[in-house]
């Protein structure tokens, strides 16, 4: 791994592309869950893909890759959001859109993610972070460049946040 990064630091592009595919996937889950959108999900990981080709040079320890690469891509997923502030998104009823066949374990899934779409945008960040990507609290808190209490402190605001929601109490916390 740290010998493909020394490679595409140096200009191999065939290094480079073979480090991002092996992270695509990991990269468009992040995306996703942040914009909640294939297609911007998409748009991030093609800018993830620029930022991270045309910087790379500037990652100092090959063995953060993945992390380095993580935080590209929720810096570009928080870009788009900001530009979609402007816009009104009308969120269409996931009940209508379900026949009565459904798994469970869908429902469940967009249940989760539509509560944490609810979170801000750090809360966000360190719950996908720590749960979807599988990440400690130590890592978590290197790739968002918080401290580590910080991160601890944020992961208990969120969690309480999402257990209230989860049990059906209306939270009007900032």
């Amino acid at each position: 791994m740290d010998y493909l990064v020394r490679k595409a630091q140096k200009g191999n592009d065939k290094a480079f592309l073979t480090l991002f595919q092996k992270y695509e996937q990991e990269v468009y889950k992040i995306a996703f869950i942040h914009v909640n959108n294939q297609n911007d999900a998409l748009d991030v990981v093609q800018e993830t893909a620029y930022r991270s080709f045309k910087s790379i040079k500037e990652l100092k320890e090959p063995k953060y890759f993945k992390t380095w690469l993580i935080k590209i891509a929720i810096n570009c997923s928080l870009d788009i959001l900001r530009r979609r502030k402007n816009v009104v998104q009308l969120k269409p009823k996931f009940e209508e859109l379900i026949s009565g066949d459904v798994n469970e374990d869908i429902i469940s899934e967009m249940t989760v993610q539509r509560l944490i779409q609810d979170l801000n945008e750090d809360e966000k960040g360190v719950i996908i972070l720590r749960f979807y990507d599988d990440l400690t609290i130590k890592e978590v808190a290197e790739t968002l460049n918080i401290p580590l209490g910080s991160v601890k402190t944020i992961l208990y605001r969120a969690l309480n946040k999402l257990r209230k929601k989860m049990k059906g109490d209306d939270i009007n916390e900032q």
